[in-house]
């Protein structure tokens, strides 16, 4: 989700409203400095558990504003058709799945820059995600990802 308030150039991503948040959205609200604070990086709700189908268009987004995102860390039970690498934008991209269950997914980008998000259940309701996503990207928030959704009511990615 990217709103226009954006200074050109910036490597940052702006805020977002919230109110027009639908599955396939991703929140983020990501520091590239190694002063990031709280657990998560910001939250992704993807339209189904296909991986397949849904990473590509994160990975473009996060490239766009990051670089080249080089791998992502998934729980191997939340999704479906798990590869071991994709490519995006004619850029590989390497896949780990490992069987974790913590409801996030890691994006590396370069060697050791590591970003984590939350993701948020396909069948989430707008509300729940919305409430996941909004405490996901506090700059404050000490909540793991798991809490957050049963906090939410959102429920939890594993099937």
């Amino acid at each position: 989700m990217v709103d226009s308030d954006t200074p050109p150039g910036s490597r940052h991503l702006p805020n977002a409203d919230l109110s027009d948040l639908r599955p396939g959205s991703a929140l983020l609200r990501l520091k590239t400095t190694q002063s990031r604070e709280g657990i998560l990086d910001g939250a992704w709700w993807p339209r189904s558990r296909d991986i397949g189908a849904e990473l590509p268009a994160l990975v473009t987004a996060l490239t766009e504003y990051l670089g080249p995102v080089t791998r992502v860390g998934l729980d191997a039970g939340g999704w479906e058709g798990l590869p071991t690498r994709i490519v995006v934008d004619d850029r590989v991209v390497h896949i780990d799945s490992f069987a974790v269950a913590d409801d996030t997914v890691l994006i590396t980008r370069g060697e050791e820059d590591i970003f984590s998000l939350l993701v948020i259940p396909p069948n989430a309701t707008t509300e729940a995600a919305h409430a996941a996503m909004a405490q996901a990207v506090r700059p404050d928030n000490v909540t793991r990802a798991e809490q957050i959704l049963i906090d939410t009511g959102t429920g939890s990615t594993a099937p």
